[in-house]
Formats: structure tokens, sequence, C-alpha cells
């Protein structure tokens, strides 16, 4: 019996982890979090060493490093048992974290009555310097942190590129609509804004994504805007399609018949890179990882401009 390289992968492959999330606020008058409680539940990769997790950089990916102004933060993390082998993916924890902490901001600026780029500034604050060792963060991409603090002045920026490529506030057809989300991770700052329409029933069409990154010193620009243009295709691909289930202890999905990829046809028409200023006086970080953990939030966050409908699980497949 021949078995092909496709089913073998996917069959008996370590996988990337499930998660489940769930964020709390309370509000002040204006609807900005004054307390934030983020509980996240998720088997650790520490588990294929004998560990049992969560682990520091686990929970260092976009979890306890929300550098928002907000005064008071609690973050906890839970031990949770592995029924499979789980492996390193592109972004890691970053991927269901940013997923519920971005989609959580866009909830908190519709209850705000708040257009969610302002919100978004307005929650990112001023322009300063974090210590990641403030946030609790031991990990940090295991950099130094006084090399590479958190710096909010940065990410505002990235959350100005990519709004404005996307002429955010423009008015839209019925059934279609604007998301944003933005992250902090691997070192580097990106922001995305996704461009989707819904028809009646219930399918997705992505007609754009404008994505923003700072990353420091820029090398090579054309291999960044790659890493950008992949990651997009990626992180859609992953909220869209992207799902293993299990039965009787074995992957249920066997070849790409059933574990489905983006296909050229559904992707985004047009994919626009803002490579944003990288005079910072700070080393490079990533572009491999951080194109990825904001997408699947914008997409959703513009899902619900679009339907007012919330995707709260993911893969999406059909909003209907």
């Amino acid at each position: 019996m021949q078995v092909a390289a496709g089913d073998d992968d996917i069959r008996h492959d370590y996988f990337h982890t499930v998660s489940v999330e769930r964020l709390e606020a309370a509000t002040d008058a204006r609807g900005m979090p004054q307390a934030w409680l983020h509980r996240s539940a998720a088997p650790s990769i520490t588990t294929v060493f004998g560990g049992k997790g969560p682990a520091a950089f686990e929970m260092g990916m976009s979890a306890i490093n929300v550098p928002f102004a907000i005064p008071h933060v609690r973050i906890e993390g839970a031990e949770v048992d592995a029924h499979t082998r789980i492996g390193w993916f592109r972004s890691v924890s970053n991927i269901p974290h940013a997923f519920a902490v971005q989609s959580f901001i866009d909830e908190l600026a519709h209850q705000a009555g708040t257009d969610p780029r302002r919100f978004a500034l307005d929650l990112i604050g001023p322009r300063r310097k974090i210590l990641p060792t403030a946030l609790s963060d031991s990990f940090n991409y295991s950099e130094s942190p006084e090399v590479y603090p958190v710096d909010m002045g940065r990410m505002r920026d990235v959350l100005e590129a990519a709004t404005q490529g996307a002429g955010w506030g423009r008015k839209l057809p019925p059934g279609q609509g604007l998301g944003l989300a933005f992250a902090y991770s691997f070192l580097s700052y990106t922001a995305a804004v996704v461009h989707v329409a819904v028809d009646d029933k219930g399918a997705v069409t992505v007609h754009a994504v404008d994505i923003a990154i700072d990353c420091g010193p820029q090398v090579n620009p054309e291999r960044i805007r790659a890493q950008l243009e992949g990651g997009v295709v990626m992180g859609l691909g992953l909220a869209l399609l992207g799902e293993i289930t299990f039965a009787q202890g074995r992957a249920v999905q066997s070849n790409f018949h059933d574990y489905e990829v983006l296909r050229h046809h559904a992707s985004p028409r047009e994919i626009r890179t803002h490579l944003v200023n990288d005079d910072h006086g700070v080393p490079a970080g990533g572009v491999g990882e951080p194109p990825v953990p904001p997408i699947a939030p914008a997409l959703c966050n513009a899902i619900f401009a679009a339907t007012g409908k919330r995707i709260r699980a993911l893969p999406i497949r059909s909003v209907a």
C-alpha cells in the first residue's frame, strides 16, 4: 500500500495546539477598559518534552505582553492535557492569543459606540517605551528587554499605515466591511485591515488586505513584502478553512482534498504591503512570523462590520 506524502504529514505529524480563550473587562463611562482579565487554556508544546505548561514563552506571545493603557490587568493560563503531539507552527501561540485579544478589542469598541481605529489608538495610548519585564514578560523572544522594549509609538505607526492604506472610514456597499487588528510578535509590530464581502448565503469573499510592519532595519524590502504576502494568505487560509479533527484517536483529514488550504480563486485580489519607517536605533525584528497573528481577527472584525455577526470559533467556512 502506498501512502502519499500529504497523508503522512497530515495524519502523523506534530500539530498546532488548540485553545479556548476568555476575556472580560470592566469599562469606564467612555467604554474604555479599566480592568482586563484574559484566561487562556491550551495544551502546551512543552508536553512533547515531558512538561505541563503553559510555558512562559507561550504566555509571552500576545497574552501577558499586552501593553495597553489599562490600570488593572490579570492574565491566567490553565494547565491542559495534550492528546496529540504538539509542534512548532508559524507564529506559535500568538495566533490564538491575538485572535482573542483583537476580536475583544473590536467588541469593546462596538459596545462603546466608538470607531474601532479610534478605540484601538486610545487603548494603545501615548507614545512610550515599556520594558517587557514590567509586563511580567520574562521571555521577550529570548532577547534583551533593554535592547528591545515594547514601543507603543511603533505600534501606533503600523496601525496608522494599515488603516490609511485601506482607506479606513470610507463608505462601503451593504454586505461589505473593513476590520482591523494589530500585534507585537517576534520583536516586530504589525497591523492589518481586511476588506470583505459576505453574500446572502454567508459566503465570504476577501477583496483586499492592507498589512503594515515595522521590523526595524530593512535589509531586503522585497523579501519583507514576500513574507507579508505569504503571511496574509496563510492567515486567511487558517481562519477560513484550516482544521484537523480527530476520531478514534486518529486524524480524520488525510490530504488536501479534506484538509483545505486557501486556493488562488479564494485569495484576496489585492494585498497591499506597507513598510513603516525603520529609523529607531533598534536591531532588526522578525518578518516571517509577525504577519500571521493580526489576519484572522481583522478578517472576523470585517465580517462583523459587514453582517453584525461575531465569529468566536475558527475556521469560519461560512457565516450562514
